[in-house]
């Protein structure tokens, strides 16, 4: 896929560790496509796994997730959506072959990537008045980090360290071949 447009409808999951920017990264994707007139959709991952109490051994309720992603996936096609713009983790090769398996079409993965003192500067600033989310997203952005970087799920990678979100976006979207 890479350099050249998919004939039929594609995915694009963009990837990567807690407070990297995937969700503004996604959003501003979308707001490229919808620019060049290509029909999409920007689905954020996190939304989909909303739902409590998680299953025993499912911690981040991936299974809930793929339930959800399988049923919107068919209703954006089936409105003329060309791309599915998703911002999310994917932390093994098996969990991308089910994300895969779920969407029904093909799946690119882009793994934004961004130098650890800056995430942690962003969590800082969106997670200020909760301090024990801040905690958790501080030691999980590091741990995650080496968990994504070992798993190597990923077509490419984009830095997203200083350069602004649409910027960064321009750089998914040529990588993924999308434009």
């Amino acid at each position: 896929m890479h350099g050249e447009r998919s004939p039929g409808p594609s995915a694009l999951l963009i990837n990567g560790t807690v407070g990297v920017g995937k969700t503004s990264v996604a959003e501003s994707v979308g707001g490229l496509l919808a620019d060049a007139d290509i029909p999409h959709a920007v689905i954020d991952l996190d939304w989909l796994r909303q739902s409590w109490p998680t299953p025993s051994g499912d911690r981040f309720n991936f299974c809930m997730m793929l339930r959800n992603l399988r049923s919107i996936t068919g209703n954006y096609l089936a409105a003329g959506a060309v791309r599915l713009v998703l911002a999310g983790v994917i932390e093994d090769p098996e969990d991308r072959k089910l994300c895969s398996d779920a969407l029904g079409v093909e799946l690119s993965v882009c793994r934004l990537h961004a130098d650890l003192p800056v995430i942690h500067q962003r969590l800082v600033r969106r997670h200020a008045n909760e301090p024990e989310a801040l905690q958790w997203h501080l030691a999980r952005a590091g741990e995650l980090a080496g968990i994504l970087e070992q798993a190597a799920v990923d077509d490419f990678t984009v830095d997203a360290t200083t350069r602004p979100v649409g910027e960064v976006a321009a750089d998914v979207i040529g990588k993924a071949g999308w434009l």
